[in-house]
């Protein structure tokens, strides 16, 4: 009865589900049933075609804002190496590498609330040169930027923009006060307006609950999101976080679970963290949602072997 329930609130009312509805119906259904569910809509709504990308710490450290979970953040004491932004020769040097392997996408990451316009002038440099050696997708991850900037982006040759939620609107807060969720969403918007695909998402893991686990789905939902990253926290030294529980094996396929469940036919990313999890789980999140990726080292931490991955993905039964 309660899966039936689900399907209706999916298929009748996809674009009219509250909060309240849909936490009481997942919350009211047992583990089991959930990861059916999911598992099913995996199966019949979601693409078998496993999306990759790898990304570049493009420019590192020094950030202003006060994020807790964020080793580049200026409030925070973790150690990490600080830079301007990287060489067009360099950021070429990694896209190709990753090309060569068979990656669709290739992001450029930087620190920092928003760059300067001479600094996006830069990206803008870089992406014309990667895209002029290269057949590679180009993503970009730059901050709170204007429709100028993303119009300028596009031109450049970037098909894509990405700005994770990071958590759910009414948690937020608690993580971050030095911008909000409505700014996140703004710059999602001015993207799209000017022509871009975006990619948004959070992270798993940060202190709350199932209710805004459903939250976060159900905002990126509203905002028409087809590729959602989601992170298993990864408790960096120095930062607010860094003595954060560990999520249990069962908590995080819960959560993979209603993310498919409320975002049917969304690509949902791995991202940073993954490491954290056993092989076991892993593969568990592949057939009951997760089908993309990001390969390869993530910002401030060691990710996944590009080659393991691509046997991992090949082994659940993915396309790549």
């Amino acid at each position: 009865m309660v899966m039936n329930q689900i399907r209706n609130v999916l298929i009748e009312n996809s674009n009219k589900i509250s909060l309240d509805e849909m936490y009481n119906i997942l919350s009211s259904t047992s583990f089991s049933d959930l990861i059916a569910l999911a598992k099913e809509l995996t199966t019949t709504k979601a693409s078998n075609f496993f999306d990759t990308c790898s990304i570049i710490n493009a420019k590192s450290g020094k950030c202003p804002e006060n994020c807790k979970w964020c080793s580049q953040s200026a409030h925070n004491n973790s150690v990490i190496e600080i830079y301007d932004i990287l060489s067009k020769e360099e950021c070429l040097k990694l896209a190709k590498h990753n090309e060569e392997q068979g990656v669709k996408r290739f992001s450029l990451v930087t620190s920092g609330k928003r760059l300067t316009k001479s600094e996006v002038k830069k990206i803008c440099n870089i992406i014309e040169h990667i895209r002029g050696n290269s057949n590679i997708s180009i993503c970009v991850s730059l901050g709170l930027l204007s429709s100028a900037d993303m119009r300028d982006l596009l031109n450049a040759g970037a098909t894509r923009y990405h700005c994770n939620l990071e958590t759910a609107p009414s948690y937020f807060p608690k993580l971050c006060t030095t911008h909000t969720t409505d700014d996140k969403i703004e710059t999602l918007e001015s993207a799209k307006d000017a022509g871009l695909d975006i990619c948004s998402g959070g992270i798993i893991g940060m202190g709350e609950g199932f209710r805004e686990r459903i939250e976060l789905a159900l905002t990126l939902k509203s905002l028409d999101v087809k590729s959602v990253p989601i992170n298993l926290l990864n408790p960096i030294k120095g930062t607010p976080l860094e003595n954060q529980p560990a999520m249990s094996s069962e908590d995080f396929l819960r959560t993979i679970a209603i993310f498919r469940i409320i975002l049917p036919d969304a690509y949902l990313r791995f991202a940073g963290g993954r490491t954290l999890l056993s092989k076991a789980t892993m593969e568990k999140t592949m057939e009951i949602g997760i089908n993309a990726a990001i390969v390869g080292d993530m910002l401030t931490t060691i990710g996944c072997n590009i080659s393991e991955d691509k046997a991992l993905i090949k082994k659940m039964g993915y396309n790549f």
